[in-house]
């Protein structure tokens, strides 16, 4: 049986914090273990409730590999520009 791309996704997440300057974010990396990520593991930064945008996730055959892409992506960026930013909703 092949994966589509509709089909569930399960993966075991291993939370890491990152701290720079004072301030703080996760770095979430996901095994996946049932269905299709990117890569076997994946690099997620975030603020909880704010995914990085992808050009700054990492990718890799083991966490170690995809932690470190991650971190090399984000090493010389501002925690703003990492994350999408918020679109702006129209007054009544």
């Amino acid at each position: 049986m092949t994966d589509s791309p509709d089909d569930p996704i399960l993966t075991r997440v291993i939370r890491y914090n990152f701290i720079r300057d004072g301030r703080m974010l996760y770095i979430d990396v996901h095994e996946a273990l049932r269905g299709k990520l990117a890569s076997p593991f994946v690099a997620v930064p975030n603020l909880i409730n704010i995914i990085a945008r992808q050009e700054f996730q990492g990718t890799g055959t083991s966490e170690e590999e995809a932690l470190n892409d991650c971190l090399e992506k984000i090493a010389a960026v501002a925690f703003e520009t990492i994350f999408p930013e918020r679109e702006s909703t129209p007054e009544p």
